[in-house]
């Protein structure tokens, strides 16, 4: 059996935080803002995975009125999805993830960013798909006031 799940999700950027994607720290002057790391693509990809299982969305696991979630990384949260997700005897089939922001070029940290879901995921690095875009200055990515992500996944029963 096949199981399906989208996920989007959008963080302004302002200064004074880190631009974690992927549990990558990306060298900018501005970060995402937000109750954990605020790693929007991670954010993305778990509710996509949510999604799936029919399991509500990220606020209802990890909601931000919870201090135990303050700062936590979103790569942690994301074991505790997968963790979810083989209860139920789910793996990935696959993932594929766009993320749109007009600056900084992610292009160069997108390996590694594949690299961090595939392990966390525990599925082979030929199963992430990890896409940058910008919006060609339209819109509030384009503004460079926020990033978006958005993630499709396909689970496979094992």
């Amino acid at each position: 059996m096949l199981r399906v799940g989208i996920g989007y999700d959008v963080h302004a950027l302002v200064a004074g935080r880190p631009l974690i994607l992927a549990g990558i720290d990306i060298p900018h002057e501005k970060g995402l803002l937000g109750h954990s790391d605020a790693d929007v693509l991670t954010h993305t990809l778990m509710d996509a995975l949510l999604g799936a299982l029919a399991l509500g969305d990220l606020g209802k696991h990890f909601p931000d009125t919870d201090e135990r979630y303050r700062g936590i990384s979103s790569m942690k949260l994301l074991e505790q999805v997968m963790k979810l997700l083989e209860e139920r005897g789910y793996a990935i089939g696959n993932i594929d993830c766009i993320i749109a922001a007009q600056r900084p070029k992610l292009a160069p940290y997108i390996p590694q960013m594949r690299e961090n879901l595939a392990r966390a995921l525990k599925t082979d690095l030929e199963n992430v798909s990890v896409k940058a875009t910008t919006t060609e200055r339209l819109g509030f990515e384009g503004r460079e006031e926020g990033i978006s992500s958005q993630a499709i996944v396909c689970l496979v029963k094992v």
